[in-house]
């Protein structure tokens, strides 16, 4: 028994075989790091920290996934793949650049379709029209970083977005009948536990897809960082087994429908400070749907479909 909607199954739905999301830096920046809505980005955001080796922004998005494609063949030659516009703000610019590298990934011999992280705030009606229209025959997935359903926290973090942006931005992509996933950071400053599970709440009521939750990581060289090493108090950092039972009082409000992708995210030792499991993103999964069994609980258990 899966006790919860998990991503895996989601992408067997969709295609048949083995399927592996190939990153792409395409050279985009964001609205937050260019002085259009501020500067210096998220304080806790180092783009390092989820950018495999291939994936360089001087390499042409053609070089960037063909060596992806080449590094994961090697074992799976069989395998297809999604091409996934991950680094900064990828809708982030004028229209007919953004669908020429979308369609430069889409051509390479293997990828079946594509997905693409940004921001709520940065999703214009053009494009919602070609995604929409792209989406009738070939795999989209829209990825908004929502991070918090607080606007004050989002202020504090220097999102340069509102919840408010969220809930259209999502509301418009999902009407179009494009996929649509959401990120949400669990263990903000200030963000008590209560709040926490208010945040799923109040996502199980947007038409929402698919769900990725990160643990809170503190990473060398953010502003974040800096906070840490100046108040340590004001954060709260989880133990591996205090965030599982988190997860699991967040999932258990959380609507049943939404695939949740993921629990954590893994930076790069030597950009990590804290909090350092040692886990592996399928060893922390095991360990979760262990206790799941143990609590005889699962995703929507305490659900409610109420209104605001």
């Amino acid at each position: 028994m899966t006790r919860y909607n998990d991503f895996g199954n989601f992408l067997k739905k969709h295609f048949e075989g083995k399927v592996q999301k190939i990153s792409v830096h395409a050279g985009f920046t964001c609205p937050n790091r260019d002085g259009s809505k501020g500067y210096g980005g998220c304080t806790y955001c180092n783009n390092q920290t989820f950018s495999p080796d291939y994936c360089q922004s001087d390499k042409s998005i053609s070089q960037q996934v063909t060596e992806g494609i080449r590094f994961f063949s090697r074992k799976y030659p069989q395998m297809q793949y999604l091409a996934y516009f991950q680094s900064y703000t990828n809708t982030y610019g004028e229209t007919a650049g953004l669908i020429q590298k979308y369609e430069e990934a889409l051509s390479i011999p293997g990828v079946k379709g594509i997905i693409i992280g940004t921001r709520p705030d940065c999703m214009p009606e053009e494009l919602l029209d070609y995604l929409a229209s792209l989406s009738k025959t070939t795999f989209v997935l829209v990825e908004y970083g929502i991070e918090s359903t607080d606007n004050q926290t989002l202020q504090q973090i220097n999102r340069g977005h509102t919840y408010e942006d969220t809930v259209s931005a999502v509301t418009r992509t999902a009407r179009r009948g494009i996929l649509t996933g959401g990120h949400l950071i669990l263990g903000l400053p200030g963000e008590s536990r209560a709040a926490l599970l208010e945040h799923a709440r109040r996502l199980s009521q947007l038409p929402l897809t698919t769900l990725k939750l990160h643990q809170l990581q503190l990473i060398r060289g953010t502003r974040m960082a800096t906070q840490y090493a100046q108040h340590p108090e004001q954060f709260q950092l989880y133990t591996a087994d205090q965030y599982i039972e988190l997860c699991i009082d967040f999932i258990e409000r959380l609507r049943p429908e939404i695939v949740v992708e993921r629990f954590i995210s893994q930076s790069p030792p030597q950009l990590l400070i804290a909090p350092d499991w040692g886990l592996k993103n399928h060893v922390f999964t095991a360990r979760l749907a262990k206790r799941l069994e143990e609590r005889d609980t699962w995703q929507g258990r305490r659900y409610s479909p109420v209104s605001e």
